[in-house]
């Protein structure tokens, strides 16, 4: 039964698919189910702290039922982006209902796109790494890749790293930090590895040229296809998917730092340098995203064995939840900084 669990984040395109075809408060749904819900809810489960053994343990890393989930979410994104750019042409400019769908497209983009291209990009087949590519593309966030696997689990939880949240740091002013940030480093990385083999910066060797050719490619047949307004529309969806991702990385990390040692390097990541979540709905929600601590500890496991580690710091309430408290940056320290300085002492 635990594995049917993940099943869990195709309701989140049923709910999106039912809010375009509906208006008033029914336009929101999918914010209502997944900001209001789920977070009341994860008040009051009690986390699941259970770690998978022995046995168990062993099938679940072989059961490729785990990866098809993974797989199937590709063309779900595909196809619910294509079904929002013919629902939006009908759709009044300015009304709720069009902030609704094109917000509602947004948590698409973040979940379904960003989500499983950050778990797909992790993997080291080619062709998954592909289909990850797909995903993070559908929200013109392909410089994730480059940037997070080399950059991100490389300086995470130190001065270095423009995706790991300071201490009072407002989520807003982290918002541009981290994106214009990561963007640069994504551009950086890839002109350092190409220069290790002697290659120019400016070639198709270069991902994120391809990356770039490639989005300008999608928004080039949006236009061509659904005119001006269906790619207007889709650049806030994927605005709303970056921001739903970036708000991410700032509860993963926030003010949490690694030692820097005599000779200027940082101690290597530990489960302490990342906040874990154990609230079992936004764990199968996210695919174990929440459980981030262990996936930074091993950063090659696959969602579906990841672990919970005792001396983790532990988020108060399930990832929905956290992301809302993030919005309200004085109420967030309130809650956050004292578990910052609790972990310090």
């Amino acid at each position: 039964m635990r594995k049917l669990r993940y099943l869990g984040i195709f309701t989140l395109p049923v709910v999106v698919v039912f809010a375009f075809n509906n208006s008033g408060v029914w336009a929101f749904l999918p914010f209502i189910v997944f900001f209001g819900l789920v977070p009341v809810l994860e008040l009051f489960i009690k986390p699941d702290k259970y770690n998978l053994q022995g046995e168990e343990l062993e099938k679940a890393k072989s059961d490729r039922y785990f990866d098809w989930l993974l797989y199937l979410t590709v063309p779900v994104q595909i196809g619910m982006l294509i079904y929002f750019l013919i629902i939006i042409q009908d759709t009044p400019i300015g009304t709720p209902e069009y902030v609704a769908r094109i917000h509602s497209m947004g948590l698409m983009c973040g979940v379904f796109g960003i989500n499983i291209g950050h778990e797909l990009g992790h993997r080291t087949n080619r062709l998954e790494q592909l289909l990850g590519e797909i995903s993070l593309l559908s929200s013109l966030e392909t410089h994730f890749l480059p940037y997070h696997n080399r950059g991100h689990h490389y300086n995470v939880a130190t001065p270095d790293d423009p995706a790991t949240a300071r201490k009072g740091e407002w989520l807003y002013v982290f918002w541009f930090r981290s994106q214009v940030g990561s963007y640069i480093q994504a551009w950086q990385l890839e002109a350092q590895r190409l220069n290790k083999k002697g290659s120019h910066w400016f070639s198709l060797s270069n991902r994120m040229v391809i990356y770039t050719v490639a989005q300008l490619a999608l928004l080039a047949l949006i236009f061509i296809f659904f005119n001006a307004k269906g790619l207007f529309a889709f650049i806030h969806a994927s605005i709303m998917g970056i921001l739903l991702l970036e708000t991410v990385n700032y509860i993963e990390h926030y003010g949490l730092l690694r030692k820097q040692k005599e000779n200027g390097r940082y101690e290597r990541v530990l489960p302490e340098h990342s906040w874990n979540s154990d609230h079992l709905l936004g764990r199968s929600l996210l695919f174990e995203l929440s459980r981030h601590s262990d996936h930074h500890y091993k950063a090659s496991k696959h969602y579906q064995i990841l672990e919970t580690i005792p001396e983790s710091p532990q988020m108060p309430t399930g990832y929905p939840g956290m992301m809302l408290l993030a919005c309200f940056p004085p109420l967030w320290q309130w809650v956050m900084d004292k578990r910052i300085s609790n972990r310090i002492l």
